[in-house]
């Protein structure tokens, strides 16, 4: 599968990006600053998908050269336990980049935003808070969400320019949906947001030159729904019901159609790894700057 030029590899660019990029990066910073970057993870309760996400996530780090510390508090934690915590953490210059992994369990969930506004905004290493947001939909500099940050470079990397391309992005969430719509505008692609509730979403769909599903559905988007020789990005990570870990596109159908795909596993979520080691480099000389 890896072979075929249609395939975007996000695990091997991820691995590219190790070797070639963050770790010549770390150790120019090490030279220049006598400090390495240090990303700190805080993650509540035992949720195993939380814990896979974050121990992938420090093994990068640590692959790239970074130092990387996790927190791990109960599920019974109260808000300001957390909020106490992150405050810690934006106090402490040792700690480069914040990443509070979501969501939090239980009634938490309902506090999500608070917790994220709470981080340093130059420390917000998945690009959330609101001064990050802002600079987002300015287009000025700043920490931009992982997974959009990840999909817009695997298709750089691929040398596939969006400007002028129809785009069509199945799912509004706040983490990839609204922030990559604003990425593709910015970058002159014409973008649409379509989400479960888009009447006759197919009519939408089948009109995109670049198709990105972020709905969360198991093979949700089948091979009538996408255009010949389309660019079809895959976000969604979901179980089937035998187990097998698929994503919302329906691959085995949709890639003799599709120009250009990602697959699940290995397309977009090393991407979304990645980007946050990229975001903890950043912010690391963000503050720095900062302090000039």
């Amino acid at each position: 599968m890896t072979s075929d030029p249609r395939i975007l590899n996000g695990k091997h660019l991820s691995e590219w990006l190790v070797d070639h990029e963050f770790r010549p990066r770390v150790e120019r910073i090490k030279e220049e600053y006598g400090a390495t970057p240090r990303l700190g993870t805080i993650l509540v309760g035992d949720d195993s998908a939380s814990k896979i996400y974050v121990s992938n996530k420090g093994r990068l780090a640590s692959r790239s050269g970074l130092e990387h510390e996790n927190l791990l508090l109960p599920s019974d934690s109260t808000l300001g336990e957390i909020l106490d915590a992150v405050r810690e953490w934006n106090a402490n210059d040792e700690i480069s980049g914040i990443l509070v992994q979501l969501p939090l369990p239980g009634d938490l969930k309902n506090h999500q935003s608070l917790v994220v506004d709470s981080i340093n905004p130059l420390k917000d290493v998945d690009g959330l808070t609101p001064i990050n947001t802002s600079n987002l939909y300015r287009d000025l500099p700043g920490l931009r969400p992982c997974t959009p940050k990840g999909i817009l470079r695997l298709l750089e990397h691929y040398h596939i320019d969006v400007e002028g391309l129809n785009a069509v992005i199945v799912g509004r969430s706040q983490l990839v949906g609204r922030p990559l719509a604003l990425m593709l505008l910015h970058k002159n692609a014409t973008t649409t947001i379509a989400h479960s509730r888009t009447k006759e979403l197919a009519k939408l769909t089948t009109q995109a030159d670049l198709l990105i599903s972020a709905i969360g559905k198991a093979n949700f988007i089948t091979a009538p729904m996408v255009k010949d020789g389309a660019i079809v990005i895959d976000v969604g990570i979901n179980r089937n019901r035998e187990g097998k870990l698929v994503g919302d596109v329906a691959f085995d159908e949709v890639v003799e159609k599709a120009g250009y795909i990602t697959p699940v596993p290995g397309g977009v979520g090393p991407m979304t790894v990645a980007m946050v080691v990229s975001n903890t480099i950043e912010a690391f000389l963000l503050q720095h700057r900062e302090k000039a």
